[in-house]
C-alpha cells in the first residue's frame, strides 16, 4: 500500500509538471496568437510575428496531449469526471485548438488580404478560447462542482461560470497574454518589438495584480493550508511583482523568467490546493475524487513510469535543441534578422590624370 500511494502521489505531481510544461510553452504561444493583430500592421510585419512561433507551436501541444494522455492512464475516474463536467468547455477549447492549428497551415496558402485576414483571427480566436478556458476548468475543480455517487457531474454549464471560476480564466488568459508580449520583445525587430514593449507595460501589471488575487482567493477557497500551498502561492505572488517591475525597468528578458515562474508556481498553487483531492464536490465530500480512490491499478502506475522515464527526457532534449535552433530574432517578412557580415568597401574612383 505504501508502494502504491507514492506512486499515485508520483504521478500527480507529474502531471502537475505537465500542466506547468504546456502552460509555460503554450502560454506564450497563446499570447503570440492573440496578440498577432495587434502587433503587426502589414503583412511583412504580421508574417514575422507568425514564423516566431511557427516552428515550435505543435511541439509545445505535446504537453497538452501528454497531460491529457497521463491523466487518462494514471487516473481514469478524474478525466471521466472532468469530461462529464466539463464537456461542452472541453470540445470549446478543441475548437479552439483545431482552428488555431488550421490557421498556421492556411495563412499562407493564398496571397489574398481577406484570406489572411480569415485566418488571423481564427488564429486569435482559437488562442484566445484555451487560454481562457484553462483556467476556469481548473478554479472549479478547486472550488468544487457538484458530483452524485458515481463521480458524474450532476450541475449545469453555468455553475461552471461563477465568479472564482471566471477569475481563474482570467488569470490564466493574462498570464498567456503577458508571457506572448514578453516573448515577442525578445524574437522581433522593430517596429513590432516596440509595439509588443507597449503591450506588455499594461499587460504585465494586470496579470500581476489577478494572479495576487486569485491566489489569495484560493487560500480562502481552501480547508487546509499546507506548507507546499503556502510556498507556491508565495513564490507566485513574488514572481509576479517581479515580473511587472523588471518589465517596467525594461530588463525583458528577466521579466520572462519571472512570468514564467509566476506562471509555474500559478500552476503549482492548483495542484497543491487540490491534494489530496483532483475534484472536489461541492455538495458532499465524502463524493470527492482522490488520488487514491480515482488512480489505475499498481501494474499500470509501474509501467507508466518506466516508460515516462525513458521518453521524457527525448522530449525535453528535442524541444532545447528546437528553441536552439530557432534562437535569432524574427526579422520584417519571417527572415532571421541575424545581422550578416558586411561587405568590403568599394575602392574609391580613380584620381583624374593631372593635365
Amino acid at each position: 500500500m505504501h508502494g502504491l500511494w507514492n506512486l499515485q502521489t508520483l504521478w500527480f505531481v507529474l502531471v502537475c509538471v505537465l500542466w506547468i510544461g504546456f502552460m509555460f510553452l503554450e502560454g506564450f504561444d497563446f499570447g503570440v496568437g492573440m496578440l498577432l493583430r495587434f502587433v503587426g500592421k502589414t503583412p511583412e510585419e504580421r508574417r514575422a510575428v507568425i514564423h516566431t512561433i511557427g516552428p515550435v507551436w505543435d511541439g509545445n501541444e505535446v504537453w497538452l496531449l501528454t497531460a491529457g494522455g497521463a491523466t487518462f492512464a494514471a487516473f481514469p475516474n478524474w478525466y471521466a469526471s472532468m469530461f462529464s463536467g466539463f464537456y461542452l468547455a472541453l470540445f470549446l477549447m478543441l475548437f479552439g485548438l483545431i482552428i488555431r492549428g488550421v490557421s498556421f497551415e492556411f495563412w499562407g496558402k493564398v496571397e489574398n488580404p481577406q484570406w489572411r485576414s480569415v485566418w488571423e483571427w481564427a488564429m486569435a480566436v482559437g488562442s484566445f478560447l484555451p487560454a481562457l478556458l484553462v483556467g476556469v476548468a481548473f478554479a472549479n475543480l478547486i472550488r468544487g462542482i457538484s458530483l452524485d455517487q458515481a463521480g458524474n457531474y450532476t450541475g449545469s454549464f453555468w455553475d461552471l461560470l461563477n465568479p472564482y471560476a471566471l477569475l481563474g480564466g482570467v488569470v490564466t488568459l493574462l498570464l498567456c497574454l503577458a508571457h506572448g508580449a514578453s516573448f515577442l520583445q525578445l524574437r522581433t525587430v522593430e517596429p513590432i518589438k516596440a509595439r509588443a514593449a507597449a503591450l506588455g507595460r499594461i499587460l504585465l501589471p494586470l496579470a500581476a495584480i489577478a494572479v495576487i488575487g486569485f491566489v489569495l482567493w484560493t487560500f480562502g477557497e481552501v480547508s487546509h493550508h499546507s506548507p507546499s500551498l503556502w510556498i507556491t502561492m508565495i513564490v507566485a505572488i513574488v514572481a509576479m511583482v517581479a515580473m511587472a517591475a523588471l518589465g517596467a525597468m525594461g530588463r525583458v528578458g528577466l521579466a520572462f523568467i519571472a512570468g514564467g515562474l509566476g506562471i509555474a508556481m500559478t500552476v503549482a498553487t492548483w495542484f497543491t490546493a487540490l491534494y489530496p483531492n483532483v475534484i472536489v464536490d461541492s455538495n458532499d465530500h465524502a463524493y470527492n475524487l482522490t488520488v487514491f480512490n480515482s488512480a489505475s491499478n499498481h501494474y499500470t502506475l509501474v509501467v507508466m513510469t518506466i516508460t515516462a522515464l525513458i521518453l521524457v527526457p527525448i522530449v525535453l532534449i528535442y524541444q532545447i535543441w528546437t528553441y536552439y535552433v530557432f534562437r535569432q530574432r524574427v526579422g520584417l517578412g519571417g527572415s532571421s534578422a541575424e545581422p550578416t557580415t558586411p561587405e568590403a568597401p568599394a575602392p574609391p574612383p580613380e584620381a583624374s590624370a593631372q593635365v
